[in-house]
């Protein structure tokens, strides 16, 4: 669980880009002070909850005085018509306060719906679904969050977190071999090294030298992919990666990969309806 802490600049930003400078312009005029309210946040749709915490956070933070009740988790699962929360209090605060609460509820529930419906697909197996880096630039921590609501794993957070050799690395390196071998120097012993494959030859290579930790196979074939594993045997984790649609992962899965990542899981995820109803 994300504390506070990280939660609440994000939340306080979004309040504040659509509050601007002088506030709710359509509230201060049509909206009597006194003027209460009880509301429900009803899903449309089936789902994976996420960002719940969120929307509660911006309700309280327009207004410590509302009563927001959560009446799911994030990660609970949910079909059409089910109340995820409801508020109850000043109006105008409610109002203010509706659309960032569920601009974040809609967002992140709807990745970890998708990532729920890719991690379905890899049951039996011992493949997991990961996300990417390929997220929205200031939410990344909420939406990886929310993978992992939908049952997902997440990839490295930044680029500080481990040492990850890509084509463009490679080529600018000079090789497989010279690039390993400086991973090699400088990393610590707390720090693993991934890197990127595209052949059969490089995998090869890659094993030979004994430096990486886990090798990305990109874009290949999913009987490439089988063949990778058999090579491997289990001396490197792998990770299959490039072109990963839904209808492909169950057979993706099969071929005995260890992880499977998904940029579209944060960068195409489709917003699940919520709405605000009274």
């Amino acid at each position: 669980m994300l504390p506070d802490l990280l939660l609440e600049p994000l939340v306080r930003n979004a309040l504040t880009e659509d509050l601007g400078p002088t506030g709710d312009a359509t509230v201060a005029a049509v909206i009597p002070p006194g003027l209460r309210q009880a509301v429900r946040l009803n899903a449309r749709s089936s789902g994976v909850a996420s960002g719940l915490r969120l929307a509660a956070m911006a309700f309280r933070m327009v207004d410590p005085a509302l009563r927001v009740v959560a009446l799911a988790e994030d990660g609970d699962r949910f079909e059409p018509g089910t109340t995820l929360m409801t508020v109850e209090g000043a109006a105008g605060s409610i109002l203010m306060a509706e659309r960032v609460a569920l601009n974040f509820a809609g967002r992140m529930t709807g990745i970890a719906t998708l990532t729920a419906a890719f991690v379905a697909e890899t049951r039996g197996t011992r493949a997991r679904i990961t996300c990417t880096r390929k997220t929205t630039p200031g939410l990344r921590a909420v939406e990886k969050a929310a993978v992992r609501h939908g049952g997902g794993s997440s990839h490295r957070f930044g680029l500080s977190d481990a040492i990850l050799i890509k084509d463009n690395h490679i080529a600018a390196a000079g090789g497989i071999r010279p690039v390993l071998e400086a991973a090699r120097a400088a990393r610590s012993h707390m720090m693993r090294v991934e890197i990127e494959v595209d052949h059969l030859d490089q995998l090869e290579e890659v094993l030979a030298l004994g430096v990486a930790d886990v090798v990305l196979l990109d874009n290949m074939t999913t009987a490439t992919l089988a063949e990778a594993v058999a090579m491997t045997a289990g001396r490197v984790v792998l990770e299959a990666s490039g072109n990963m649609a839904l209808p492909r992962i169950a057979e993706v899965a099969a071929t005995g990969v260890d992880y499977i990542s998904v940029g579209a899981l944060t960068h195409s995820a489709p917003v699940v309806d919520l709405g605000l109803d009274a």
